[in-house]
């Protein structure tokens, strides 16, 4: 999940990404572990083309007509382009980012007609804005990229992105997930690619928001002696373990995510298409049957009621995937072994209770807001301390900071310190170990 100045939704690409192989680096960067970003949902630069099975709802959207710019090979920017604040165009965007569940696949495809791609996969360019014409207003990750490169960090050396795409999201076992899956073998290849140029050294992952759970599944999907072997620590910024009450704002009435040009109920079938938004549903342990997250005239849900709030909003096509594909894997936040940080914001009101009127869900709700950082309840960001209690060989470390929201955790000062100084912490184990083998 991810707020940006100028997001309207949480979206993403189909990725059909090569894994990267990682160049040689200088022998003075062999003291540092490599670092590899998983961004969050929106968080990274996105293409499209459209095929001639592309069909346009409308002669705005023709292929021909909309966008002009394209390279030679007919693509195109997709995430983001500030074309879609205009309401019909935004009707074009949300056609092509829609996905679907095909139920005799048991998996997500993309629109007919629509090819998308995530770039730069191993790189942090793609992760620093969403789009450099608009560079400032798109900023992502840009100002914690430049903290970690005042460390001796260097781009696709021993720094590395691993952008993907954020609409799909994985499944419980036993149940295809191709484009997710992709993503999770890309980024194991990355990991191992990182640390032996990287002189073998274990990589720190450093996650935000969704990009959290893609790297506790990748974790946890692989056996005890590849964690050992390549990843050092686990520093998580915002992660969402146990789901939001804003994905229930998204699902039942579309979010525009405060951009007053946008209509939230123009994105609304667009953003319940995504396979990664089941995933941020509220997960039951962190939200108890007794807490009502969304109140109507006529009935209340909470948790354990997503399935029947998923048919009364009108979307009973989400109900079989999210229990069959999402609710067994939400179960349990298995412990991986490896170090864990997490990094979150309090103290910043957050949707906890949304309450509709007699016009149903095609009208904004009232909010009643409790703690979190302004997109995550606090209950969710803090998942893992309950989860692992009993963990003795679980290492976890937990940093609150107030006043921090979703989004300022990548941009604040204090934050940025904060950071910065755990990944120096880890990166001290490595040159203690150099400095008592050479004596």
């Amino acid at each position: 999940m991810v707020r940006l100045p100028v997001v309207m939704m949480v979206i993403a690409t189909m990725a059909a990404v090569v894994p990267y192989t990682c160049r040689s680096i200088t022998t003075n960067n062999h003291r540092l572990h490599p670092v590899i970003l998983v961004p969050g949902a929106g968080g990274n630069q996105l293409e499209a083309r459209l095929t001639s099975d592309y069909k346009a709802s409308s002669w705005l959207c023709n292929r021909w007509l909309y966008p002009l710019k394209k390279d030679e090979g007919g693509w195109f920017r997709l995430w983001f382009d500030v074309g879609v604040l205009l309401a019909p165009l935004t009707e074009c965007f949300a056609e092509r980012m829609t996905i679907y569940y095909d139920r005799d696949v048991d998996d997500y495809r993309n629109a007919p007609g629509v090819e998308t791609r995530v770039t730069q996969f191993g790189s942090t360019q793609s992760l620093l804005c969403l789009d450099p014409s608009l560079k400032h207003i798109t900023s992502y990750m840009e100002a914690l990229v430049e903290s970690i490169q005042q460390l001796g960090y260097k781009d696709s050396q021993n720094l590395f992105g691993a952008p993907y795409d954020f609409r799909y999201g994985l499944a419980s076992e036993g149940h295809p997930s191709y484009v997710g899956s992709t993503f999770l073998e890309n980024l194991k290849q990355l990991v191992e690619n990182a640390s032996n140029a990287n002189g073998g050294n274990p990589v720190i992952l450093v996650s935000h928001s969704l990009g959290g759970l893609f790297a506790l599944q990748l974790l946890n999907r692989n056996p005890p002696s590849w964690r050992k072997q390549y990843v050092k620590h686990f520093i998580a910024l915002s992660a969402p373990w146990g789901g939001a009450v804003d994905e229930m704002l998204t699902f039942a009435s579309g979010n525009a995510l405060g951009v007053p040009l946008v209509n939230p109920l123009l994105v609304r079938n667009e953003q319940r298409s995504s396979e990664s938004n089941l995933w941020l549903m509220p997960r039951r342990k962190q939200f108890p049957v007794e807490t009502p997250l969304v109140v109507t005239p006529d009935s209340a849900y909470s948790s354990f009621d997503i399935s029947r709030f998923l048919t009364d909003i009108g979307f009973e096509e989400g109900v079989y995937p999210y229990e069959t594909r999402i609710m067994p894997m939400v179960e349990e936040l298995a412990a991986p072994g490896v170090p864990v940080t997490c990094i979150v914001g309090n103290g910043v009101p957050t949707a906890e209770t949304l309450y509709y009127g007699e016009d149903g869900f095609d009208k904004q709700p009232e909010i009643v807001y409790g703690d979190g950082d302004g997109t995550v309840n606090i209950a969710s960001l803090l998942a893992l301390e309950d989860e692992w209690e009993e963990e003795k060989d679980q290492k976890l470390k937990v940093i609150k900071l107030a006043g921090i929201s979703h989004m300022d955790i990548l941009k604040d000062d204090k934050s940025l310190a904060r950071i910065i100084d755990e990944i120096t912490t880890i990166n001290s184990d490595i040159s203690s170990s150099s400095l008592a083998s050479s004596l």
